[in-house]
């Protein structure tokens, strides 16, 4: 899968780069992919955001993440969603300062 680009909001906020895990083969080995979404998003830089891509709408995922102080953007394209996570402290819409 390539990875789509940062949404303009996120670059607008300072994100310069990602961090892309496409789930979509884990789960349909049945197996669960949180740990490795949770090491993910705990290893974040400071100008990085996680960007996930799976085939469903993960709710309880954005309660556990945002619990850990992020926030998150969707998009859906067909049956594939994509979802970045960002620290909640970011501010969309304005550049974000050094």
């Amino acid at each position: 899968m390539t990875s789509p680009e940062i949404p303009a909001e996120l670059l607008g906020a300072g994100f310069r780069r990602q961090r892309s895990l496409d789930v979509r083969p884990i789960v349909s080995r049945g197996e669960d992919p949180f740990t490795l979404i949770m090491a993910a998003a705990d290893s974040l830089d400071r100008d990085e955001v996680l960007h996930l891509a799976v085939s469903f709408d993960p709710l309880p995922l954005y309660t556990v993440l945002g619990g850990r102080g992020f926030q998150s953007l969707t998009r859906r394209a067909g049956q594939l969603y994509h979802l970045w996570f960002y620290p909640a402290s970011a501010e969309l819409g304005r550049q974000a300062s050094a």
